[in-house]
């Protein structure tokens, strides 16, 4: 069986609705389908993945990509999670228990098992291993690189702007600027909208995160064409490695575009 059809005769229940129907539901008339596999929907990675998704979804639109995505939870979880995030909840579907995770061979994370410990416990404790970067590649580089900055990324807050996120004070987008510039993103630019995403997830984790013993389960992208063929996949290998490419996760899509519309 494809990959394609493994997605194509995966039924998981839709936020939107509460129904259990096909992943690719309405993705028919499509000219490529975008395949986004999240980890827990409280995750740092699902939060900002669909940050991205959001910004780039008017060009979505107008290249007739579908997006559909599927992340560990209940429908109270998605519910909660597309509220916060915008993500469409026609397009999002929950897999309680990763089960569809491990039908696809992505990443469980660190397993490490210690006697005395129960399941979500020991998901705990192999998450912040996780976080120190053992067993997950890349995700001490990554933190950095949010405060640092990076001028190979887009800038991501307005200067209009404001932020809020836990503890700090509102933040104009115009502070940022005076940290760095603009036109890219700025020193303490993204620390600043995970440590946001970090703050809605405490304050709700009980919504987020029903079940703790799949923390540490990564996800995957895949991109398909209309007849089902596969151009793209990605599967995670850390913390805050959702993308090739973190800089900017949908680059991808240029490289994937039909000749006649790539620049």
């Amino acid at each position: 069986m494809s990959l394609y059809d493994s997605f194509a005769q995966t039924h998981r229940q839709r936020v939107s609705d509460g129904e259990t129907v096909p992943l690719l539901t309405g993705c028919a008339s499509a000219a490529q389908m975008l395949v986004l596999v999240w980890p827990q929907l409280g995750d740092f990675d699902s939060l900002e993945y669909a940050w991205w998704v959001q910004r780039d979804a008017e060009t979505l639109r107008q290249r007739s990509i579908a997006v559909r995505a599927v992340g560990i939870g209940d429908r109270a979880s998605g519910q909660r999670f597309c509220a916060y995030t915008g993500f469409p909840a026609e397009h999002l579907f929950v897999d309680e228990t990763a089960a569809l995770h491990r039908e696809l061979g992505l990443y469980e994370g660190l397993t490490l098992n210690l006697p005395g410990l129960n399941p979500p416990q020991t998901a705990w404790l192999n998450l912040m291993l996780m976080c120190a970067g053992i067993a997950s590649p890349g995700t001490l580089r990554e933190v950095l690189r949010g405060y640092t900055g990076d001028r190979r990324a887009p800038q991501l807050i307005d200067n209009d702007d404001t932020v809020k996120a836990g503890p700090l004070l509102p933040l104009s987008g115009k502070t940022f600027r005076w940290a760095g510039g603009e036109g890219f993103q700025r020193p303490f630019e993204l620390a600043t909208l995970r440590l946001r995403n970090m703050t809605e997830v405490l304050r709700h984790w009980g919504t987020y995160v029903p079940n703790a013993a799949y923390l540490t389960q990564r996800g995957g992208t895949f991109l398909f064409d209309s007849s089902g063929a596969l151009l793209y996949e990605h599967r995670d290998r850390g913390i805050l490695g959702f993308a090739a490419t973190m800089a900017n996760p949908l680059a991808f899509l240029a490289d994937c575009a039909p000749v006649a519309e790539r620049p």
